[in-house]
């Protein structure tokens, strides 16, 4: 039996369409910096914060109001052991319109409690997704949450 990635959902009274819009513009409700693009099937775009983490990511799913995928291309965590443990995984997220309401499921495909990133790595999504990208989607603007530095 495997172990499941980290999976959080939320619920908002927006459109499908709203909440892809809002998935493919991580500037709006992730702190750092970014440079490329993350709009299209295929962009790539890498993300940093501070001398804590850095990814490239390429988008490899896009279907608007439906699904959004990113492949971790490459990573550097500085404060794991296994700098490069995301390497390799995916962060997906699953739109599914319900009635009056759009559910978003989130998965960081790869993640899961048996590697050293999960319990710093799962707190840091969760303010992200159920906070700034909630926030954004239900809002207009992200939340842009300062990260807390991980504890040596």
């Amino acid at each position: 039996m495997t172990t499941p990635s980290y999976t959080t959902t939320f619920t908002v009274n927006r459109s499908p369409e709203a909440a892809f819009a809002a998935i493919i513009n991580p500037r709006a409700w992730w702190s750092g910096a970014f440079e490329g693009d993350s709009t299209e099937l295929g962009d790539v775009f890498t993300y940093r914060y501070q001398d804590l983490h850095y990814s490239r990511q390429e988008v490899t799913e896009l279907v608007p109001g439906r699904r959004v995928a990113w492949q971790v291309l490459d990573a550097d965590l500085s404060f794991l052991k296994d700098r490069t443990e995301w390497t390799g995984t995916t962060i997906a997220f699953d739109i599914v319109h319900t009635g009056s309401h759009t559910e978003v499921t989130f998965t960081h495909v790869g993640l899961k409690p048996e590697v050293e990133c999960y319990d710093i790595c799962t707190d840091a999504w969760t303010s992200l997704i159920q906070g700034s990208l909630k926030q954004l989607i239900e809002t207009g603007t992200g939340a842009l949450p300062e990260l807390a530095e991980p504890a040596a």
